[in-house]
């Protein structure tokens, strides 16, 4: 009996570094495995520039997971190595896949700085060059004088990268291409080359860079026993690369390793033509969807709940879709900002959870609450939720998407999960009842609201259907239960 997955992606942005989040996830292995979690997306593990207050994002030594003193800790913001593998083998033990956060575009925090030959360019239009060759001083040089050497001995310079946004030279902050070097090919268009990002940029053409690469992921997951990856800002690497290295490092560790790319676009042919080009087992989130459900939030009743799968990767390629409410980068205060509001959150859940297309991540700051941004805990209702998709979210699914202020779908259920299906009702508007079938082999049963909008059984007629209530702004969730006898 194979059971619903869900991802849970296991961190918020502002989350504080104690307690270390690798001694809470142990600990709430068991729990999160029971209401339905069945993998998470951990954070970057490994030592970033600022330390013990580095997010990650900012990454400085691959092969330092909380192990060596380097940029003002031993620990990374979640933990140290040993609490990061305690963490992992208790997650795995409760039946939790593990993926790990892998952030390959750009290094932080050199130890020195390099004298380059190099030219600034546009920001916005990355092949118009603006000022001449010169020499600058870049901070391209990785030594990592903490580590000694220990599981590699490979030292990063300017020749592995193609760009920076700092000139110590001249103490000016601008886009400078190395000389020799070209921007990727294969990567996002948007400021006609979207390669750059941040920091020291890597160059993804040159054979040390990859080599080593491939060799990092292959010990890291020999070490860690990671069950796949989640591949950070796809967008600015070439898709080529992340072909190359799939291939490699599941034919080197002979693991399957799941795979899932965030490209950051919400058009979905931006998303399916990456996915053609990198002719590999992989996913991706499900940006477009974000948005559907970010903008429907926003309206206050005025969507048009029609069309809120149109155009997303849970319509158009519902096997390789990823599909997220909210997460790091979308939550308030970041670059991305775009955060669904509560009132809409129930309802933006459901269509990811209780629906057959897509494998949903839950947000741990929705799950969690945001401290830092006065975000409540949502907790009760997500458990609720997952525990739906876990026990009830089975079988042949009818949709409902028949009026643009109240939507609705149902599922069978299968016989492998007893007293599984369920009906599905959402609205912005008004509430109100939707006739919708959910199975003949439900006629004469009894269906409840779990959601507790509606506090009333209704009764499944002989053809199937039962008149499904919803409260206005809301969701129900009906599943079967029968009156208690007396």
């Amino acid at each position: 009996m194979i059971d619903n997955g869900i991802m849970m992606q296991a961190f918020e942005w502002y989350m504080k570094s104690e307690p270390a989040l690798w001694t809470t996830l142990k600990k709430d292995a068991e729990k999160l495995s029971k209401v339905g979690v069945t993998s998470m997306w951990l954070p970057p593990a490994y030592k970033g520039a600022r330390g013990a207050d580095d997010t990650g994002y900012g990454v400085y030594d691959l092969y330092d997971l909380g192990e060596f003193n380097q940029k003002g800790s031993v620990r990374t913001k979640y933990g140290t190595k040993k609490e990061y593998l305690d963490a992992i083998a208790e997650l795995q033990k409760y039946g939790i896949n593990v993926y790990a956060d892998l952030v390959l575009n750009h290094k932080i925090g050199a130890d020195a700085v390099e004298k380059v030959n190099a030219s600034e360019f546009n920001e916005v239009n990355r092949y118009q060059m603006v000022g001449e060759n010169k020499t600058i001083g870049a901070w391209t040089k990785f030594t990592f004088p903490g580590r000694k050497n220990k599981y590699s001995d490979f030292k990063w310079n300017w020749t592995h990268f193609d760009g920076i946004d700092w000139d110590q030279e001249h103490a000016k902050r601008a886009i400078f291409k190395f000389e020799g070097k070209e921007w990727d090919k294969g990567v996002d268009d948007q400021f006609d080359n979207f390669d750059y990002l941040i920091g020291a940029d890597i160059d993804f053409d040159n054979r040390e860079v990859f080599e080593e690469l491939v060799k990092w992921a292959t010990w890291y997951v020999d070490i860690t026993g990671i069950d796949g990856f989640r591949l950070d800002a796809v967008k600015h690497i070439p898709a080529s690369f992340y072909r190359d290295f799939l291939y490699t490092v599941r034919e080197k560790t002979e693991k399957e390793l799941f795979a899932v790319g965030e490209y950051w676009n919400g058009d979905v042919s931006k998303l399916s033509k990456y996915l053609e080009d990198i002719k590999s087992e992989a996913s991706l989130f499900d940006v477009p969807l974000h948005y559907n459900l970010y903008h429907a939030s926003k309206a206050g009743g005025a969507y048009d709940l029609r069309t809120i799968l149109n155009n997303t990767m849970m319509s158009s390629n519902p096997m390789k879709a990823v599909t997220f409410v909210d997460n790091h980068d979308t939550q308030p205060g970041q670059p991305l900002e775009s955060f669904v509001e509560d009132w809409f959150k129930p309802m933006a859940y459901a269509l990811i959870l209780l629906r057959r297309e897509g494998y949903p991540c839950v947000f741990y700051g929705d799950y969690k609450g945001i401290p830092h941004s006065k975000v409540k805990s949502k907790k009760q209702m997500l458990d609720k939720l997952m525990k739906l998709r876990k026990e009830k979210a089975y079988g042949e699914q009818h949709d409902y998407f028949d009026h643009p202020n109240c939507i609705g779908w149902t599922r069978e259920g299968d016989a492998d999960h007893k007293d599984s299906g369920l009906a599905v009702v959402i609205s912005d508007g008004e509430g109100g009842t939707k006739r919708m079938y959910v199975g003949r082999h439900f006629a004469g049963a009894h269906f409840s609201d779990v959601m507790g909008n509606a506090k009333y059984n209704i009764k499944i007629d002989e053809y199937g259907c039962g008149e499904f209530y919803v409260n206005r702004g809301a969701v129900s969730v009906w599943v079967r239960k029968e009156p208690s006898s007396r």
